[in-house]
């Protein structure tokens, strides 16, 4: 039978079992040991190459020291095993050690595999398996051992391997016509690695795919300079091949994309004009992102597909029409598909200027609430107009649906200033009203959740449970699977005992898993699990298979505690970026004060003191109706106790004599 151990390298070395808990590797010296007959990929190593890999100048007693590390390693890795009995995750080979765990249970070989794996295969299930595979990622491979000669080169490979699935994965990816998807991402690593030629290449190609012809030359031409001025390199062939193309508007740039056999059964249509075509794809999308799931997925990508063919008819009044006909709910501040939401936003951007100031009220009120609703958790005061904007259009022709739509792009664009829960009181309660009045469940229900969220943040349980039995009936009825979803992590919210609380936010990350909105599931999950250890006085949770996906950076100096690495908490703190302005905002500097008070850190208990003020009598994370990090008064006056106010600034409170 296979050994029930699964180690990871792709960032800290960690060991867990087959339920997932972590296996208690032990000290630095054992955990490189670990890596090193990872990195040996199955082979024995013998005993004085070990030494010579663990200390550059080995002690007099290494050999024993080395026997004892594995020893200790084996009853660490394989616990139930009876002391006689012959391991089998580490085997004595003569003088020599050798790792039986299989690969699929390594990450760094599994990683290996699937990029092998792929070669030859169709670039759709390249894509899909090394989104998977870059997936496995959470850091520097052994990120928490040395510089030794070993770890180094092994970095270094696996580095290399990195960067190669990156680039297959874009370059499938291209031959599938999703260049406008991977242009940030793209962007990124060709300025990280500005050597790699066809980091360049493949950065131009989704600028083009993304309609910047201009964007897609400039970034051909800044790379030949940087090659040639960096590192006195002359340009690669395939630079001067993708520019002649672009110049040329070679067709094979754009490939065509195969229509997704199930985004066909989405469409339904028989329609064969382009006008009817278009629309009609845009809102069966619509429909379908209302069910949730897979469906969500799809409807997003069948909406963008769409929306880009409508714009390279060349025609603004058709592009509009197709980006308002999908007008589906927005309750969550971080969007599900960021590069989706970017180009969308864009080309409403030229769109709005083709059609110019003779465009139909209604028409262009549309396409800014959709501005708004797209840009979210930035503070962009362009997208905050867009909103007003819109919503001014909608009053003056007393048109429900674009009301409707407005004020939900109020909402959204109301978290980019912080302490604004009465104005999302008054906004739900306004479209509930409206909805109710005029027939538009879809924001009747988005009010009663946002409704949810006002009270969650006040505190206020009897109130939001009336909203939450009002969206679970409206959903019954109007076949609306998100909300239950949604509904249960605020009941696990309103728990207080921690095993209770912790099995319920299991069973939403599960939930949330199949509902289609990676937005809110990412790192969703773990934040909860945090924010049940600080108001509990508990360290941070570190078991190896929590993904903390985009709030990594504020909870990285809490994780370093739990470690009892007081130097990296203090490096990872100091580096501690701004919040977003979203539905998260409140949380993280509630996360940030804790860091502060646990740091002893006046700079950012002070900041934090500012930012959670605006948030004074409510509760911190209590926006989002699905995790509480507690009173923010009481998080203020915690700073308040541990530090005293000197010259606008905070200072470490002096100890109280005995």
């Amino acid at each position: 039978m296979p050994v029930e151990v699964f180690v990871a390298v792709l960032g800290p070395v960690q060991a867990v079992d087959a339920s997932g808990h972590p296996l208690a590797v032990g000290s630095l010296r054992r955990r490189e040991l670990l890596g090193r007959l990872v990195a040996a990929g199955g082979r024995a190593v013998p005993l004085p190459m070990l030494i010579g890999d663990l200390w550059e100048d080995p002690p007099p007693g290494a050999a024993g020291a080395v026997r004892t590390f594995i020893s200790e390693l084996r009853r660490a890795l394989e616990p139930d095993r009876s002391p006689r009995a012959r391991s089998k995750v580490i085997e004595t080979v003569g003088t020599a050690y050798a790792l039986r765990i299989p690969r699929a249970q390594i990450d760094a070989h599994r990683f290996e595999d699937a990029l092998r794996g792929v070669r030859g295969a169709p670039s759709g299930q390249i894509v899909s398996v090394l989104d998977e595979a870059l997936s496995w990622w959470t850091g520097e491979p052994y990120a928490d051992l040395g510089t030794s000669a070993w770890v180094t080169r092994e970095r270094a490979r696996l580095a290399e391997l990195h960067s190669h699935a990156i680039e297959s994965r874009a370059r499938a990816a291209l031959d599938l016509g999703r260049g406008e998807a991977l242009v940030a991402e793209l962007e990124a690593f060709a300025t990280s690695h500005p050597w790699r030629e066809q980091a360049w290449v493949l950065f131009s190609h989704a600028l083009y795919q993304a309609d910047r012809q201009v964007d897609a030359l400039a970034s051909l031409r800044t790379a030949r300079t940087r090659l040639l001025d960096q590192f006195g390199l002359d340009a690669a062939s395939s630079l001067d091949r993708l520019e002649g193309d672009v110049l040329r508007h070679d067709p094979r740039l754009v490939p065509v994309p195969q229509a997704d056999s199930r985004l066909r059964l989405l469409t339904r249509t028989e329609a064969t004009g382009t006008y009817t075509r278009l629309r009609s794809m845009s809102t069966v999308a619509k429909a379908a992102a209302l069910t949730g799931g897979a469906n969500l997925v799809l409807a997003q990508a069948q909406r963008a597909e769409a929306v880009a063919e409508a714009e390279r008819t060349g025609d603004p009044g058709l592009t509009a029409r197709v980006i308002a006909a999908y007008d589906v709910p927005t309750m969550w501040t971080r969007s599900d598909e960021p590069g989706q939401a970017r180009a969308l936003v864009e080309t409403i951007r030229r769109t709005l200027r083709r059609l110019g100031p003779d465009a139909p009220p209604a028409l262009r009120a549309r396409l800014l609430a959709t501005v708004a609703l797209e840009h979210r958790g930035s503070r962009d005061r362009w997208a905050a107009g867009a909103a007003l904007e819109a919503e001014r259009t909608a009053r003056d022709l007393a048109d429900p649906n674009v009301l409707a739509l407005a004020l939900n792009a109020r909402f959204v664009q109301s978290f980019q200033r912080p302490g604004r829960t009465g104005e999302r009181d008054d906004l739900a309660t306004e479209l509930v009203a409206l909805a109710t009045r005029h027939d538009l469940p879809a924001f009747e229900i988005l009010g009663h959740l946002i409704k949810i969220q006002v009270h969650a943040a006040r505190g206020e349980i009897e109130a939001g449970q009336h909203h939450v039995s009002a969206a679970e009936r409206l959903a019954t009825v109007h076949e609306s699977p998100l909300v239950p979803v949604l509904t249960s992590a605020y009941r696990a919210m309103l728990l207080t005992e921690p095993t209770l609380a912790e099995a319920a936010y299991r069973g939403v990350a599960a939930n949330l898993a199949r509902a289609g909105m990676p937005g809110v599931e990412a790192g969703l999950f773990p934040l909860a699990l945090l924010s049940l250890r600080l108001r509990h006085r508990r360290p941070a949770p570190t078991d190896p298979g929590l993904d903390w996906g985009p709030y990594r950076p504020w909870v990285q100096p809490l994780l370093h505690l739990a470690h009892d690495d007081l130097s990296a908490a203090r490096r990872a703190a100091a580096g501690l970026p701004e919040p977003p302005a979203d539905h998260l905002y409140d949380a993280l500097w509630a996360v940030n004060a804790h860091t502060a008070l646990l740091l002893g850190d006046e700079t950012l208990a002070a900041r934090a003191y500012d930012a959670l003020s605006p948030f004074r009598s409510e509760i911190a994370g209590g926006t989002t109706a699905m995790l509480s990090f507690g009173r923010v008064d009481n998080i203020l006056r915690s700073l308040c106790q541990s530090f005293v106010v000197e010259r606008g600034g905070f200072a470490r409170q002096p100890p109280r004599s005995r």
